[in-house]
């Protein structure tokens, strides 16, 4: 019986949520896709070939186990499909809206390689998960038993929030130490709402809450509190800060006003939307409201960059990327909606100085071509000698990627160590730093990445650090 409810690819298309129009997405903050119908999101699971090697599954860093809760919503076992999806990511709903499923499980569905069209992962996932809230499925945490240890937690991105899950879940006593005055890092401050309203963060925050977390917000480590103090504080530590400081471009005339980080850019429209009093939007600096925009880079922040100025009512919004699109590293469907709401993409173009003197006037824009493979195996592009002009601008948006914070100077801390990029020095199975009971997750050790990723590294180093607290445990009764 179950398999008749599957294996309908050939007589059922892909289709996605409708998708609101651009002209009206244009002018609000909002999540531009709808939700499945019941209906709807059963005839897409039933799109899945239930392989016997899910190449969807392998190449999902948190390796849900897709296609089972593919077939139970196919068979409207929906709070099945929930349970099995929550089992492997502390996040579904989160992840369903702003993983690039085009670059991971559907970008290796096997119908699509099989020219059917791959089944909408991502968009069932959201479903699923948003369903569950909905009908009271998504139970508080409770731990079976409290237990004595506590852990610090510096970062309250999405790999230092799926850590206290676990780790809450198991009993542990958990404090999260964050910069911010709200919770939930990037997914609070660096995704605009239209990729991920916050209300789905927020919601994740009182849970955790409201399970005995503690937050204490607004609170920089190395200015409020040591990182020492953390530490003689809790029973092991967790550092899950991401990286906020943004890569440096070096041209001439970078250092005039006008110029800004997408990392300031962003975070000032999301504090406008959450009601926030931000000087720096109201007085034209981090608004592009009027004006000529010009964005460089080429990652999803970029793309987060150029959807927000159109919502911001930007005259014109160019984004100028050295590579072609084939080449971009941020998400396809995330350039297609950006070129639906109005964003030029100018492809093969750099910065190459930024014209104006108090406050910048435009960029000198160098074209570039592909030559020859570089190491990482992509076509480096290379400048054409007399091919520069002036692409005009009234505010120009940085978005080049993000490095770390050099943490052991900023901690004043000694025997912490980094690589030779800055990142902390951590097992990549089960977070281990050089310093006893520390463990590192995320950004901070993998460099600039996705979200998914984060929560995978959260939950694996929260285990190891269960491992690390009954070792110490076991010592002591000895």
């Amino acid at each position: 019986m179950a398999g008749q409810k599957m294996l309908k690819f050939t007589k059922v298309e892909r289709d996605m949520p409708e998708k609101r129009g651009a002209s009206e997405r244009r002018e609000d903050f909002n999540e531009i896709y709808a939700e499945f119908a019941t209906r709807k999101a059963e005839e897409q699971a039933s799109r899945c070939s239930q392989c016997g090697v899910p190449y969807c599954q392998s190449h999902c860093p948190l390796h849900n186990n897709i296609p089972d809760w593919l077939r139970l919503t196919a068979e409207g076992r929906l709070q099945e499909a929930y349970e099995v999806s929550q089992a492997t990511n502390t996040f579904p709903e989160i992840c369903g809206r702003i993983c690039p499923q085009d670059r991971l499980c559907e970008g290796n569905c096997v119908i699509e390689q099989s020219g059917h069209g791959t089944v909408t992962i991502g968009a069932v996932e959201k479903y699923i998960t948003d369903t569950a809230w909905e009908n009271g499925w998504v139970k508080p945490i409770q731990p079976r038993q409290e237990r004595t240890e506590s852990v610090g937690i510096i970062g309250a991105g999405p790999g230092g929030l799926a850590a206290a899950d676990v780790l809450r879940r198991q009993g542990i006593q958990v404090t999260i130490y964050d910069r911010y005055d709200r919770a939930g890092g990037l997914l609070t401050y660096g995704i605009p709402g239209f990729k991920l309203e916050k209300d789905i963060v927020t919601r994740r925050n009182e849970q955790l809450e409201a399970a005995g977390v503690e937050f204490v917000l607004n609170c920089n480590v190395g200015e409020d509190i040591t990182f020492d103090a953390i530490r003689g504080k809790h029973d092991a530590v967790l550092i899950a800060t991401g990286v906020y400081k943004t890569r440096d471009l070096k041209a001439p005339g970078v250092g005039v006003d006008g110029i800004v980080n997408a990392i300031d850019f962003l975070t000032a429209s999301n504090r406008k939307s959450f009601g926030d009093d931000v000087p720096e939007f109201d007085d034209g600096t981090l608004n592009a409201d009027g004006k000529k925009i010009v964005v460089i880079g080429g990652g999803d922040t970029a793309m987060d960059c150029v959807r927000t100025s159109i919502r911001q009512g930007a005259e014109s919004v160019k984004l100028l990327y050295r590579r072609d699109r084939a080449n971009m590293p941020g998400s396809q469907r995330e350039v297609q909606n950006a070129e639906e709401e109005g964003v030029e993409f100018v492809w093969l173009s750099a910065p190459k100085a930024f014209v104006g003197d108090d406050h910048v006037e435009g960029v000198k824009v160098s074209k570039m071509r592909l030559g020859a493979p570089d190491a990482s195996g992509r076509q480096s592009p290379e400048e054409i000698e007399g091919a520069d002009y002036v692409e005009e601008a009234d505010l120009v948006i940085k978005a080049l990627g993000f490095e770390p914070e050099e943490l052991p100077k900023l901690w004043n801390t000694d025997g912490l160590e980094v690589t030779r990029w800055g990142t902390i020095k951590a097992d990549f199975t089960t977070g281990k730093t050089s310093l006893d009971g520390v463990f590192a997750v995320g950004d901070i050790v993998r460099g600039a990445s996705l979200v998914v990723w984060a929560i995978k590294d959260g939950r694996d180093a929260a285990e190891a650090m269960l491992s690390y607290l009954d070792s110490n445990l076991t010592v002591a009764a000895e």
